[in-house]
């Protein structure tokens, strides 16, 4: 398979970054956070909503997965959240463009199960989405369970940050409490949850690979890094007994689409694998109703 040839990509992990977003103080990263991950910049300040879509259209990316993320209990100083209702509006304007995940805030208690109820059957949101670092949570911690319960419930995987975390504001420094392995409890205790481990783990990604390997229902996604990056045991999972298990993401603004497109064409993914990887396994796992590529072949 040739660059050439389009599959129809879709990001499971982006974030909106508008001027507006910057506006509202809606951004938990600072400029420290974008010159380490050497945010190119043009995209600094934000990225309209229509020239993503270029940008999407130019990568060879089909849907995007627009996260209304929880950064943190609001009551914290330097936390930060964008709204589900900010996204359903996104949504509701380009719906064969986007799709939603709702960030979670397992603070909240019962109100959070209650909107996440509301952005799955009212905004049609495909999953959740959590960030176990910005609340010094693991990911096994018993607060955390009601919302896996409620997933399970309405029938969405969770994502979230597994491996490290860098330092996004240096006014607000975070635990890297995500080790892939605290997800081996998570599955057994509910073995029906579609759990995907974000951000490949790092720096323990041969950890995360064990734990899908371990787990039918754990699964593991390629964003934050560069796919150049992504470490050969990563790129041979992937390749091979993981094709199934993977999914493909840039968490952008942190990785241009165009650059990770082009970056996944350079490992030379055989052609079967990469196609689930760009795009079914996406299909599958989130039940969208984009068409799979591989049931052209069937």
């Amino acid at each position: 398979m040739t660059s050439n040839d389009r599959i129809g990509a879709i990001d499971i992990v982006v974030n909106i970054r508008t001027p507006r977003e910057f506006e509202e103080g809606r951004i938990s990263s600072d400029s420290s956070f974008q010159e380490k991950v050497r945010q190119d910049g043009s995209i600094r300040q934000g990225v309209e909503i229509e020239d993503y879509i270029k940008l999407m259209d130019e990568a060879g990316i089909d849907r995007s997965f627009l996260i209304a993320v929880r950064c943190g209990d609001l009551n914290v100083k330097g936390s930060t959240e964008v709204t589900y209702e900010r996204i359903a509006e996104v949504l509701q304007k380009y719906p064969d463009r986007f799709s939603g995940l709702a960030g979670i805030d397992p603070t909240k208690g019962m109100t959070q199960l209650r909107e996440l109820e509301v952005a799955v059957n009212d905004y049609g949101f495909v999953g959740a989405h959590w960030y176990p670092h910005w609340f010094a949570m693991a990911p096994d911690e018993a607060q955390i369970y009601p919302t896996y319960a409620k997933c399970c419930e309405l029938d969405i995987p969770i994502m979230m940050q597994v491996g490290q975390n860098l330092i996004y504001s240096k006014d607000r420094r975070l635990p890297s409490v995500g080790r892939p392995i605290t997800l081996d409890q998570v599955a057994i205790d509910f073995p029906e949850l579609k759990i995907i481990g974000i951000h490949l783990g790092t720096p323990w990604a041969d950890e995360m690979i064990a734990m899908c390997w371990k787990h039918e229902n754990i699964y593991m996604a390629g964003d934050a890094y560069a796919p150049k990056y992504w470490p050969p045991a990563v790129v041979h999972y992937a390749n091979t007994y993981g094709q199934d298990k993977f999914l493909f993401g840039t968490d952008f603004p942190v990785v241009d689409p165009r650059r990770a497109i082009k970056e996944v064409d350079g490992h030379e993914f055989r052609d079967i694998p990469k196609k689930k990887i760009l795009r079914d396994n996406a299909i599958r796992i989130f039940k969208l109703p984009d068409s799979p590529v591989l049931a052209d072949e069937n």
